[in-house]
């Protein structure tokens, strides 16, 4: 019986598992939502929760803290910079697990873990992808018609050619 045992071990040995853990949490900290399954969501939640408890705090030994154990220094600014203010007022609770769907191969479940508020990140960078994308396809068109354009002059070049060598 697991009675009072805290943690989930993931299938993983401690180094594995501490790894997985330490690059979960710095993703869910910079994306602000990923996808993964069910129990590594869970498993990933109290991390993200207690590394945004330290940005809150906002100190130099919570900023060390959070560095020793984030995997990069983006992570570590932002979690200060941005993610703590915005939940000053708000005692825990900061994240949430939405379940999606399920692997086909494997038949894991699969969920979100994403921070409470990261609608409107979500939403600029959705906007940002499709301007951008709109933005290559424009150029991609206008390439098209340069090339069709070049394709045509050097045809009726060709011809005119053609015509000069009959006469």
């Amino acid at each position: 019986m697991r009675h009072k045992v805290a943690g989930y071990k993931l299938g993983r040995n401690t180094a594995h598992r501490r790894s997985l853990l330490r690059n979960l949490v710095t993703s869910v900290l910079v994306e602000e939502r990923i996808e993964t399954t069910v129990p590594k969501a869970k498993a990933a939640r109290p991390l993200v929760e207690k590394m945004i408890t330290l940005g809150k705090r906002g100190d130099l030994a919570a900023r060390r803290l959070a560095a020793s154990y984030l995997m990069t220094d983006e992570a570590v600014v932002k979690l200060f910079d941005t993610i703590g203010p915005r939940f000053g007022d708000r005692n825990g609770g900061y994240t949430r697990v939405i379940r999606t769907h399920w692997n086909k191969g494997d038949g894991a479940d699969k969920a979100f873990l994403e921070l409470l508020g990261s609608e409107k990140v979500l939403d600029e960078k959705r906007e940002k992808r499709a301007e951008l994308r709109a933005k290559k396809t424009a150029e991609a068109k206008k390439a098209m018609e340069e090339a069709e354009a070049q394709a045509q002059a050097q045809s009726e070049a060709a011809a005119a050619e053609e015509e000069d060598k009959k006469e």
